[in-house]
């Protein structure tokens, strides 16, 4: 049986462990919400909002991924507690525009879906990272 101290060693390279393929996992992803992402922005061309859903899917990418690679190769960020609070309001249901995407547009667009939800999770395990 393993003792506390074994499983906190272990954690932070489990973790690692998941980011690293999360992260993987997010870029093939990518790679298949193409077709529909061509499709998603035609018909929010005229939106008056500041950013499109779309928009706010990069800047929440770019964010995220950024902060994964962080870990990855230094095993920390810069500004953890920032960090943290940073990511707790990444969370998708706190971008208004992505959530109404994902609940507005029914069963449609279902990789990006699974993108958005794939990327939520990276984003809720490296706050787990970071505060243990």
């Amino acid at each position: 049986m393993m003792t506390d101290t074994v499983l906190s060693i272990q954690n932070p390279d489990i973790h690692k462990i998941y980011i690293h393929r999360l992260l993987n996992q997010l870029t093939n992803d990518y790679k298949n919400i193409k077709s529909e992402t061509k499709k998603i922005a035609s018909l929010l061309s005229q939106s008056d909002d500041e950013f499109t859903p779309l928009e706010e899917l990069e800047l929440l990418t770019v964010d995220i991924r950024g902060y994964a690679s962080q870990i990855l190769v230094t095993d920390q960020v810069k500004n953890k507690q920032q960090a943290v609070e940073k990511l707790h309001s990444l969370a998708v249901i706190n971008i208004p525009a992505i959530a109404l995407f994902y609940l507005e547009t029914g069963d449609d667009y279902p990789y990006t879906k699974a993108y958005i939800r794939t990327l939520d999770y990276m984003r809720s395990l490296l706050v787990e990272y970071l505060v243990n």
